[in-house]
Parts: C-alpha cells; sequence; structure tokens
C-alpha cells in the first residue's frame, strides 16, 4: 500500500487548494494504520447530465485516489437539484421536475463509470435522507447558520446589493449539501473553485453534528474551446465524455495552443515526468499542432476503444490533411428523396456538429456549406438529398446522408 507522504502527493498534483493538507494528512495516517479506506464525496447536480471534460477533472482526481484504495460515494442531488444551485446565477434558478431529475440521474450513472471504477464507486441520491427530514429537524439545519454567512456568498451578496430577490429556499441549497456530507461521514469532499462555499459548510455542519469535518480539495477549473470561458455545454464551447470518438478528437485538436499543457494536466493521466518533457519541447519550438495530436490520442483513448481511436485518427487525417471526404463519418438518417438541406438544420444541431440554425446559414452566406463538393447558397435550401450524398460543414465536418 502506497504511503501517507506519498500519497498526498500524488493527491495534491494539480489541485487548485487543500482544506486543510495537515487534516488530509492525519485522515490518511489513520487510514494506513487502521487499513480502512476513506470515504469520498461528489455531488453531482442532475441539471446538466452530460458530462464534459470539465466534470471529468475532479472525477479523474477520485479515480487517482481510488488506485489508491480509496472508496467514492457520488451523490446524485435528485433532492436538491428541486431547488436548483444558485452557484453562477444572477437569479433564482427554476427547480427540475421529479421527472427530469430522475431521467438525468440515470444518464449521469451511465457515463460517470466511463472514468470511476465501479467496484469502489456507490451512488446515492439525497432524497434517500432529505426526503424524510421532519420539520424540526429542518428548522434545526437553519439554525446552523446565519443570514450574514449566506451573504457571503458572492451570487447572494450581488443580488442583495442589487435589489435581486433571493427566496429563502435558495439558503436551503448549501445547508442540504452539508448535509450529504453528514449523512455520509465524508472524510474528503471534491468540487470545483466554483464550490467553495458549499463544500465548506459541509464542514461547519459535521463540526455542529459532533463529526471530524470532511477535507476538502478544490479542482481548478477547465477552459473550453474557445479559451477564455469555462467549459459548458450551454455555451457550446465543451468536449462531451460520451461524444462519438471522431468528433471528440477534431474538438481536442481544437484546443488553442496556450491550453495545451493545461489539458495534459487535467485532462489526462499523463505522468507529471512527461508533461514536463512536453512543455519543454512546446518551449523549444516544436509544433502545437504535433504535440495536440498526440494529446487528442490521448484523450479520445480514454473514454473510446483503441481501434474507436484509430477510425478517429484516420477521419481526422483524411478530412483535415488531405482535404478528402473521410471514409468514416457521422450519418445522418432522412427520408431519402423527401426531405431538403434545410431539413437537416435540426439534426445537425442536435448532434452538435452546428451550434444552432442561425449558425448554419451564417456559414452558408460565407460559402462554407457545400453539398458533394458543390458551394450551396440561400436559394439551395430547398435542394432534396439523397442517399450517400454528402454535407461539408464549414472545414473540419462531415455528414453523410443515409436512409
Amino acid at each position: 500500500m502506497v504511503t501517507p507522504k506519498e500519497q498526498i502527493k500524488i493527491i495534491c498534483k494539480g489541485v487548485h487548494q487543500c482544506i486543510s493538507e495537515e487534516e488530509l494528512l492525519a485522515k490518511l495516517e489513520r487510514s494506513y494504520s487502521q487499513n480502512k479506506p476513506l470515504t469520498i464525496k461528489l455531488g453531482l447536480d442532475p441539471s446538466a447530465p452530460d458530462i464534459h471534460l470539465g466534470h471529468g477533472v475532479v472525477l479523474r482526481k477520485i479515480r487517482q485516489m481510488q488506485e489508491l484504495g480509496h472508496e467514492a460515494v457520488i451523490v446524485i442531488g435528485d433532492f436538491t437539484g428541486r431547488i436548483g444551485d444558485p452557484t453562477g446565477r444572477s437569479k433564482g434558478r427554476r427547480p427540475l421536475t421529479e421527472e427530469q431529475v430522475k431521467q438525468n440521474a440515470l444518464t449521469y450513472r451511465k457515463q460517470i463509470f466511463k472514468i470511476l471504477d465501479p467496484e469502489k464507486t456507490v451512488v446515492r441520491f439525497n432524497s434517500e435522507w432529505l426526503s424524510t427530514l421532519h420539520f424540526e429537524e429542518v428548522i434545526r439545519l437553519a439554525a446552523s447558520a446565519t443570514v450574514a454567512r449566506m451573504l457571503e456568498r458572492d451570487e447572494f451578496k450581488k443580488r442583495f446589493h442589487q435589489g435581486i430577490s433571493i427566496g429563502i429556499h435558495e439558503f436551503f441549497y448549501p445547508l442540504m449539501q452539508a448535509y450529504d456530507s453528514v449523512e455520509l461521514h465524508a472524510d474528503l469532499e471534491l468540487g470545483g473553485t466554483d464550490q467553495i462555499f458549499n463544500i465548506l459548510m459541509g464542514r461547519t455542519l459535521q463540526k455542529s453534528r459532533g463529526q471530524e469535518p470532511q477535507a476538502a480539495l478544490f479542482m481548478p477549473i477547465l477552459e473550453g474551446l474557445d479559451g477564455v470561458e469555462k467549459m459548458s455545454k450551454s455555451l457550446q464551447n465543451h468536449i462531451g465524455i460520451d461524444e462519438p470518438a471522431e468528433l471528440m478528437f477534431k474538438k481536442v485538436m481544437e484546443v488553442p495552443d496556450h491550453l495545451i499543457i493545461r489539458y495534459y494536466e487535467l485532462a489526462t493521466d499523463v505522468h507529471p515526468d512527461e508533461i514536463r518533457t512536453i512543455k519543454s519541447e512546446l518551449m523549444a519550438g516544436k509544433n502545437p499542432r504535433d504535440i495536440k495530436f498526440g494529446l487528442a490520442k490521448i484523450i479520445t483513448g480514454l473514454y473510446h476503444p483503441e481501434s474507436e481511436v484509430q477510425k478517429a485518427v484516420s477521419y481526422y487525417e483524411a478530412a483535415f490533411s488531405r482535404k478528402t471526404v473521410p471514409d468514416e463519418v457521422p450519418i445522418l438518417l432522412l427520408a431519402i428523396g423527401k426531405e431538403t438541406v434545410n431539413d437537416t438544420i435540426p439534426q445537425l444541431a442536435a448532434m452538435g456538429l452546428v451550434k444552432s440554425r442561425s449558425e448554419f446559414l451564417r456559414l452558408m452566406k460565407q460559402g462554407g456549406i457545400r453539398l458533394n463538393g458543390e458551394t450551396i447558397k440561400e436559394e439551395d435550401l430547398d435542394t432534396v438529398l439523397f442517399h450517400s450524398d454528402v454535407l461539408k460543414i464549414g472545414k473540419k465536418v462531415f455528414v453523410r446522408i443515409n436512409k
């Protein structure tokens, strides 16, 4: 078994902040001496069930700890999801219905095991304990924090000063998330830097209930493909872990050059020594595209079998190096001989191949949409499509029509 000091070096690699390293080391030493794994908690909000590489930063860190012998409890916030996390919100979030929460939670369960070890992972739903609390217990929960403490949270502070309403129920979100830690007797909780308030509230509530407070690890926020904003599906700058290998590989190749090393550090399991070598090669003038090609193979290989990775490489090289139509391209299913170019736009957007109808039309006006190699214009939108027709969208996306 890996010694506690070696474990903490591995655990803290790439971490933005640990609260506190001394407490975590003490927990690891006790775990080591008693041969008892730590309980690692991660809460997931089921409002956005498509996991992307940004979520994967935290999940990959948990996987590292599982390989050190510890166990993870993934808390699906099916109860808290009915309130909505106010993090990053300038106004209250519309609550999800119970059916929406259940459907999203099922999607999460399928996706997280692309990263986590199923044998060392337990998935729980916080409705198991939160839905059974009596009103007297809810009052006791509310008494564990003050309004002044809640208003320390940036989102609440801004809304308060701007005169934007704050529902009393919104104060309960961090309290309920904190109660999850009490229920699980969590030793350690992980989250992004946008979850600091919620996770520290877990420490506060555990102390008030006579428990040893959990340690907290805050992981950096991974920037998306725009190179500026955090990775987010709503911002259309994400790389989903459930996306086809060809699309994933292509997207990684679009990572801005200044983020290559950050993606190696946060989105792969490459050893730090190897990353230092790659960084030196970049600084010495090696072509960033060549280094990014290796990054794309590594990331795609984390979520797809080797055969799919090779298809993705062949697709990319054919499409973007030799400028030909690849053998393996996404297939668009249409009623052949009935549907038109215009009819394809909703499907293309649903597949993530264009962001929206307006983006498709903008590309078309710029000469960026081709049908079987011919540039199409607005008057061509009513062109009927047939089997094996190929649409090229922009410089990098091909779609073959099928029935």
